[in-house]
């Protein structure tokens, strides 16, 4: 062997694994198609000149947190967290917000009569992170490290998050959860729904949800920085049509989709393998805002302007009605929406960046969803 290997694909996924390939003594090429790497962890601009957004993520509680991230020296290479004063804001009707803040007493605090619970279910796992992230992120074993642990988090874990909810006696605070929750593209009524509401609020608690200094581009940045100093290489628009053309490498990863795999790798695949590629099933699309702002947008609840993600769903039932409707194959009336805003971390005084996600939405519901969109906004003057 040469011990050249070939990754396709320059997302955070391609990117992590040439590093380990690298790590591992290992001539690595990363080709990526685009003009700059990154994939959805890239900062573009998108609205008006100067204005820089972040094409696909922006807020990164698993980017800091995660064992593999933190393990290299992306300080080094000019990579810098910064985080807004709290983690989460989700406002509701009354024109009051329920926050998700760092510190996981003040949360107890301002959820009032569920301090004592939400603590209950988050405190375990918080105090215990740095043995808690390697295990739930890692592939799943039946010998977990941390047996007991995991026993903890697995009896939550898999119930419906409507069922976790109702350990609440607050509308606020089971409004908060549902929003943590919908990050599943799971109806709140499904099983393991729970699980992510837990996999959103722990972080929040432990890292924080912080976003890079300069936007997305900046990690992507200090990863490809880190990966050169090992010699790796990435190359920027370089399309690959056909494994078949690149013969010189011994090992190939593709951080790509099933159906580009077909495309690129079909001759290389057993028929049966490729059926099952074919018959993949997509999950629902996100539609994605972008807008450039004047001002700080004119939160009814000024407390919204703590947090650089807002969650905009309403109260539990809302949510659950949203999530339920997509996970049927449907449009909701009123669709949960992730907002960020990172001028909020940033501090921009004459401006700022904002980014309205729906998690849940195909281009069939463009129009739908624009149309929310720009009514919310004016709501809030």
């Amino acid at each position: 062997m040469s011990r050249k290997a070939c990754v396709i694909g320059a997302g955070p996924n391609g990117l992590a694994a040439a590093i380990v390939l690298a790590q591992a003594g290992m001539q690595v090429d990363v080709l990526e198609a685009q003009s700059t790497p990154g994939g959805a962890a890239r900062t573009l601009e998108l609205t008006l000149p100067g204005f820089q957004h972040d094409f696909g993520s922006a807020v990164f509680p698993l980017g800091a947190g995660s064992p593999f991230f933190s393990s290299l020296p992306l300080a080094n290479h000019c990579l810098e967290w910064i985080h807004s004063p709290a983690a989460l804001a989700h406002p509701l009707d009354d024109g009051s917000a329920v926050m998700l803040e760092r510190d996981l007493t003040k949360t107890n605090d301002a959820l009032g009569i569920d301090g004592p619970a939400w603590d209950k279910l988050m405190r375990p796992f918080v105090e215990r992170w740095t043995e808690f992230a390697p295990e739930i992120l890692r592939p799943v074993s039946f010998f977990p490290r941390h047996a007991w642990l995991m026993a903890r988090f697995g009896m939550v874990a898999v119930q419906p998050a409507r069922v976790v909810a109702s350990r609440f006696r607050n509308d606020r605070t089971r409004a908060l959860f549902a929003g943590l929750a919908a990050h599943s593209f799971l109806s709140l009524d499904e099983p393991l729904s729970a699980a992510f509401a837990i996999l959103m609020a722990v972080p929040a608690h432990a890292v924080g949800w912080p976003i890079a200094r300069g936007g997305a581009q900046s990690l992507t940045d200090a990863i490809c920085a880190f990966l050169a100093t090992m010699g790796g290489k990435v190359h920027t628009s370089s399309p690959v049509e056909s494994l078949a053309a690149l013969d010189r490498y011994d090992l190939f990863l593709c951080d790509l989709t099933p159906r580009q795999l077909v495309k690129v790798a079909g001759q290389r695949l057993s028929e049966h393998y490729k059926r099952q590629l074919d018959t993949y099933r997509y999950a629902s699309g996100v539609f994605k805002v972008d807008y450039a702002l004047n001002a700080p947008i004119p939160w009814k609840a000024p407390e919204c302007l703590r947090a650089a993600t807002v969650h905009l769903g309403g109260s539990l039932e809302e949510i659950a009605a949203s999530e339920k409707a997509v996970r049927s194959g449907q449009h909701a009336d009123r669709p949960f929406v992730l907002l960020a805003q990172p001028g909020v971390s940033i501090g921009h005084a004459d401006h700022q960046l904002a980014a309205l996600m729906c998690p849940q939405m195909s281009e069939v519901g463009a129009l739908h969803r624009i149309r929310f969109l720009v009514i919310t906004q004016a709501l809030f003057h």
